[in-house]
């Protein structure tokens, strides 16, 4: 990673608008590893099981725009440059993850919510209002929404037909992964938030499931 002193202020704010357009605009996310699913056949379902799959991934890929979001915003604010060097690197995890749900929503004949762009701002916004309080905060909210969307996996994983293996394999994937930020963001010295915080942020995030599964 190139050093912090080559980046200036106008500098970050272009890398912002393009990491922003990058997430943002279709098939611009380019993965780094292929879709879990690449080597599972295609279940036959039928259209009703085949929309709400799509449905469930549609959220899936919100969710990983909303991270996008974040850890912009988080690097934008971060105090030390190893955490924004730490935020920076997860974003480019996640863009696998955006990328392989936006693949799987298109092979179910459908396509990404229309919410995206609203949903990055505000997770921008919360991103860089966490690291303006502290590092720690940053980091304790990348831990807290990683929590979050592990659950929101495992009842996804629940609710896909058994025989959409191609799904399946993209969700566990994911879940591995997301487990993994959340101990390294912990392990970094990001603080554990308390319940009624975790709570909130639950809130909101069934705001985001509720309005993208069909949206």
């Amino acid at each position: 990673m190139a050093n912090e002193r080559h980046f200036s202020p106008v500098d970050r704010l272009l890398l912002q608008a393009d990491a922003a357009l990058r997430t943002l605009l279709p098939f611009s996310g380019q993965p780094s590893r292929p879709s879990p699913g690449i080597v599972q056949p295609e279940a036959e379902l039928n259209e009703q099981q085949a929309q709400h799959v799509a449905g469930l991934m549609r959220i899936n890929h919100t969710g990983e725009v909303c991270a996008q979001g974040l850890y912009q915003g988080q690097a934008l604010t971060a105090k030390l440059p190893r955490v924004r060097q730490a935020m920076e690197h997860a974003a480019d995890e996640e863009i696998d993850h955006l990328a392989w749900c936006e693949q799987r929503i298109r092979q179910l004949g459908s396509r990404p919510s229309i919410l995206n762009p609203l949903f990055y701002g505000l997770s921008f916004g919360f991103g860089a209002a966490a690291g303006l309080i502290s590092d720690k905060v940053s980091l304790g909210f990348v831990a807290a929404t990683e929590d979050q969307v592990v659950r929101h996996l495992d009842e996804h994983l629940e609710q896909i037909p058994q025989e959409d293996q191609k799904t399946r394999a993209i969700l566990e994937q994911m879940r591995v992964d997301e487990q993994q930020h959340a101990c390294n963001a912990l392990d970094a010295g990001g603080v554990r938030f308390p319940a009624p915080v975790k709570f909130g942020m639950s809130l909101l995030a069934k705001v985001m499931t509720s309005s993208t599964y069909r949206v």
